[in-house]
């Protein structure tokens, strides 16, 4: 009905873009030549926009985070914090990796990265929306609707799963306007080949965290490996380092204010247009109380680890995920007070809802519609955070997963729900099996009880219909770990694979409790699918509108991230966060010696200190600093999930990795303000000057293309 109001969405993007604003589909370069030219990127947009050719070819998704290749051995380079999880996984009391740093010399001496430690190489995208939308009817309940696209999203993955080699995805772009088949190699032996102290990859913690100036060296580096048909393969000795087909050249020739960077990688989740009413219901609840429920989880780990250093290895990982998120979330309520993102989208609001009622083709009920389906979805949220913080147990979580898959097996795996059909099974024994690293029952069964507790003074909106009588009293909890063996690993994958009755009749006082939560779960996930078939149903066709009323203003059109790989471009930049102050793009090595105290997380290694002051930099030198530079800024559009984002110049060299974001950008993921947002990066240089100086990863070194700057 609207198709009349706007541009069709293939030629979405062919305005100019205004600033650097946008994170682009690859195919969407192909209307950004000028722009791309103008920001100074010399790699023809037909190369961009082409998965197979390089640069994009050498980009790939760690599942949560961006990495690229950077030698034709399968060697990966990514964030630290990005293979924090194999770090953890291979450290102990004794042998920490986490505070003494790794490095394999040899490819003998290169360490299994773990199940959940994946390569993802993008190589197909295809528009599928046809097939996705075909047969919907608007007379359709939510529920059916939302069932009709899984079902269709889940036969256009089967069909591009036949060769096992390929993992595939059908996302929805523009909140369920578009949707692309995604097809990725997945390579699943991973192996952890070399990483920085966290004196270096995370010098500065949580206290610099989302903070400039910067002085963090946050990278690690991975290898992909492969059978010896070149195919993925299960993690054995016999497999071989994965032939890339592409990889970028590290370019030591560094940047100055004003260059121009690109930046490829998998972005997670932006909510650049949502409605005036989520703003502030994310602004006004839903963010304070995710707040308190991540301190108060953080303060029962800090409690339940403290004096046990074998305690405090396993839940490192879990704690580190927790504080970011916790930073993060702190940086979006500031933003929010400091600018009131809520009224500047409430003026935007008004004028599109003006637009929109001049269009004489536009279903005018349409925004009705809108405001009620949002209003639902709201509702049900609350109740969704009620049940996490009543369910925060990973024994719990373990025992509802297997009795789940037991209830799912029963189906033909085509009717299965989706995340529980065959092709998920070694997912779902990768999680259960990770709990080998970083579960203590002491600290589980704290971290349960606290929630609990916590839940029984949630306000009533957030209470789960039907939950309260079924949850046990937080002082009965200890009596529930006494009588469940789920926290041995080798039990607790034991069940995969189980019949359901089996499952209800164990003695296992877990799985007797997941199976009588199920019923509310299951009422839950089916009030879910109700409210998202009501949403994808509406929100489409906003969409569309909104579309065609930034067009008409030729304004930039990209959909919100939402993990797939997008590219975005910008300059080195400074910027100024309030008044009087002016914050400079560069940080250089002799800051971390002027941050050193001695005292975490501001503990550089010795070698380092001595190295600064003995200003051994060596090729890395800037001309310009005169010494040797540490992270930078610029103005691309990052946000989640962009962690490991190669930078490169416009040549299409790295001499970056995004790992951050100033904490004034924060709330970039709700609205782009293109004064103060700033992305953090490592400079190339400085990974490249630890490296030689302080690990002598020599190796590696060697096999990397590295360009050094001319004499």
């Amino acid at each position: 009905m609207l198709k009349h109001l706007i541009l069709p969405v293939a030629l979405l993007g062919a305005t100019a873009a205004q600033a650097d604003e946008g994170q682009w589909q690859p195919h969407q370069l192909l209307q950004l030549k000028g722009e791309l030219k103008r920001v100074g990127i010399a790699i023809p947009a037909e190369k961009l926009a082409d998965l197979a050719k390089h640069p994009m070819s050498a980009i790939v998704s760690l599942g949560g985070c961006s990495a690229s290749f950077v030698s034709d051995a399968g060697l990966v380079v990514t964030n630290h914090h990005c293979g924090y999880g194999a770090i953890q996984r291979n450290s102990t009391a004794e042998h920490n990796y986490i505070t003494d740093g790794f490095l394999a010399k040899t490819r003998a001496e290169e360490l299994p990265g773990g199940p959940n430690t994946l390569v993802y190489v993008t190589d197909k995208v295809e528009n599928v929306s046809a097939r996705v939308l075909k047969g919907l009817d608007n007379k359709m309940s939510g529920i059916e609707r939302h069932e009709a696209v899984e079902r269709s999203i889940k036969a256009l993955i089967a069909e591009c799963e036949t060769d096992k080699m390929y993992r595939c995805s059908v996302p929805s772009f523009h909140r369920g306007l578009e949707y692309y088949r995604i097809r990725q190699m997945m390579i699943r032996d991973v192996r952890l080949v070399y990483a920085p102290s966290d004196k270096i990859g995370n010098y500065g913690g949580d206290v610099d965290n989302y903070e400039w100036p910067r002085h963090t060296g946050d990278y690690s580096f991975l290898r992909a490996y492969v059978g010896k048909d070149g195919r993925p393969a299960d993690p054995s000795p016999d497999n071989v380092p994965y032939k890339s087909k592409d990889f970028l050249v590290v370019s030591a020739a560094g940047l100055k204010n004003g260059d121009p960077v690109l930046l490829a990688g998998y972005p997670g989740r932006t909510s650049r247009y949502k409605l005036p009413s989520e703003i502030r219901y994310a602004r006004d609840s839903a963010y304070p109380a995710k707040v308190a429920e991540l301190q108060a989880d953080l303060d029962v780990i800090a409690a339940s680890t403290q004096g046990s250093a074998a305690d405090a290895v396993r839940y490192a990982s879990v704690a580190k995920g927790l504080h970011n998120v916790m930073k993060k979330t702190r940086g979006l309520l500031d933003g929010f007070a400091r600018k009131d993102i809520a009224a500047v989208k409430d003026v935007q609001d008004a004028e599109f809802r003006a637009w929109y009622a001049k269009q004489p083709r536009a279903p005018q009920a349409l925004l009705a519609e809108l405001d009620a389906v949002i209003a639902a979805d709201i509702a049900l949220s609350n109740e969704e955070f009620g049940w996490s913080v009543a369910t925060n147990s990973d024994l719990l979580k373990s025992a509802r997963t297997v009795y789940r898959l037991a209830l799912e097996n029963g189906k033909p795996d085509a009717e299965r729900e989706s995340g529980f059909q065959q092709r998920d099974l070694t997912f779902i024994k990768a999680r259960l099996n990770r709990l080998e690293q970083s579960y203590v029952g002491a600290v589980d069964r704290a971290r349960f009880g606290a929630g609990l507790q916590r839940y029984a003074k949630l306000a009533p909106a957030m209470h789960v219909q039907g939950l309260d009588a079924l949850l046990p009293a937080a002082d009965a909890v200890p009596a529930l770990y006494q009588s469940s063996q789920l926290g041995d690993t080798a039990r607790r994958l034991g069940w995969v694979g189980q019949d359901a009755a089996a499952i209800a009749a164990a003695p296992d006082a877990f799985l007797q409790l997941a199976v009588k939560l199920h019923g509310v779960a299951m009422s839950l996930e089916e009030r879910r699918k109700e409210v998202d078939g009501q949403l994808e149903r509406v929100i489409p066709q906003y969409m569309q509108a909104v579309i065609g009323w930034k067009e008409s203003q030729g304004k930039p059109v990209y959909p919100d991230a939402n993990s797939t790989l997008r590219v975005t471009y910008g300059t080195v930049a400074p910027y100024s966060p309030r008044d009087g102050i002016s914050k400079g793009p560069f940080t250089t090595v002799e800051g971390i010696v002027e941050k050193h105290t001695g005292k975490e997380p501001f503990v550089a290694p010795a070698a380092l200190i001595e190295a600064v002051k003995a200003k051994r930099y060596g090729l890395f030198k800037d001309p310009v600093l005169g010494t040797v530079p540490v992270n930078f800024l610029t103005s691309a559009d990052t946000t989640g999930g962009n962690s490991g984002s190669a930078v490169m110049n416009g040549h299409g060299e790295l001499i970056g990795l995004n790992f951050d974001s100033t904490y004034e950008s924060i709330t970039k993921d709700w609205y782009f303000d293109r004064d103060i947002t700033r992305a953090i990066h490592l400079d190339i240089r400085y990974m490249l000057w630890v490296m030689k100086e302080v690990d002598h990863a020599d190796n590696l070194l060697k096999e990397m293309s590295i360009k050094y700057p001319k004499k």
